[in-house]
């Protein structure tokens, strides 16, 4: 049989890091006296791993998050003590298994969506599936389903994801039918599965989100009876980055 017939073989039975590696590793194994077993050993190894990284790269994929918001790019020095503690915990991915919520809030320019977009990073990295939504397309979306008589085929959709994480949600227009369809979403969710929200708002301006209290209530509990609240505090990234750029083009127009 040729090399070429062998690799197309190895492909058709999804095997594409075999027959990507499989010559160099009978070179490795000649050089180095290995005996068939470790030689079908390494190519196995080889195939898990590549396995792994096209899930990951898939995950990442379907998950939308932003592709720069890591945790290598968090500037950890500027989170508060508590938060810095928290995350060391978060990203581990247990909390998922309890179906437990990670609340982010804090004033615009703090870093919010950059710290749980980290985290929704690293859970993929760790195999569990994320999904990144806006909250005003969250709801866009499953008002478009319910007019369309498909709500429930699109939250078994967002069923599939482990954690959803949705990001600012003060921002939704707040009209009824919106209001409606994001606590049927988090009710949905509710002992179930994992979200993860950012808010400008504390919980006592959510008011503006939900209107009624008693909807507001509701949401509120079921948001807070198994959660992890992080707290951003501190200067605004985004103005500090502006007198940053600002202080430094004055420097280069005195030079």
């Amino acid at each position: 049989m040729s090399q070429a017939s062998l690799a197309l073989l190895l492909r058709a039975v999804k095997l594409p890091s075999f027959a990507l590696h499989y010559e160099e590793a009978a070179q490795t194994a000649m050089r180095e006296g290995w005996d068939l077993p470790r030689y079908l050993r390494q190519l196995v190894e080889l195939e898990i791993e590549g396995r792994r990284v096209r899930k990951v790269e898939r995950m990442l994929k379907a998950s939308h998050l932003p592709a720069t918001k890591t945790l290598g790019t968090v500037d950890t020095a500027r989170l508060p003590d508590r938060v810095r503690q928290q995350l060391s915990v978060l990203v581990q991915g247990h909390f998922l298994k309890r179906a437990e919520n990670i609340l982010a809030f804090g004033l615009p320019g703090r870093g919010k969506t950059h710290l749980i977009c980290a985290i929704g990073h690293e859970l993929i990295h760790r195999g569990h599936s994320v999904l990144f939504t806006p909250a005003y397309s969250l709801v866009q979306g499953l008002l478009v389903a319910k007019r369309a008589l498909a709500l429930e085929r699109e939250m078994r959709r967002l069923d599939r994801f482990e954690v959803v994480i949705i990001d600012d949600i003060g921002y939704v227009q707040q009209q009824p039918e919106e209001i409606e369809v994001l606590f049927t979403f988090l009710a949905e969710r509710y002992e179930r599965r994992s979200v993860m929200i950012t808010s400008n708002l504390v919980f006592s301006q959510w008011d503006k989100i939900f209107k009624d209290p008693l909807t507001t209530a509701a949401a509120i509990d079921r948001l807070v009876h198994h959660c992890t609240i992080l707290e951003l505090t501190g200067p605004s990234y985004r103005a500090n980055h502006a007198l940053s750029q600002t202080y430094n083009q004055n420097i280069k127009e005195d030079n």
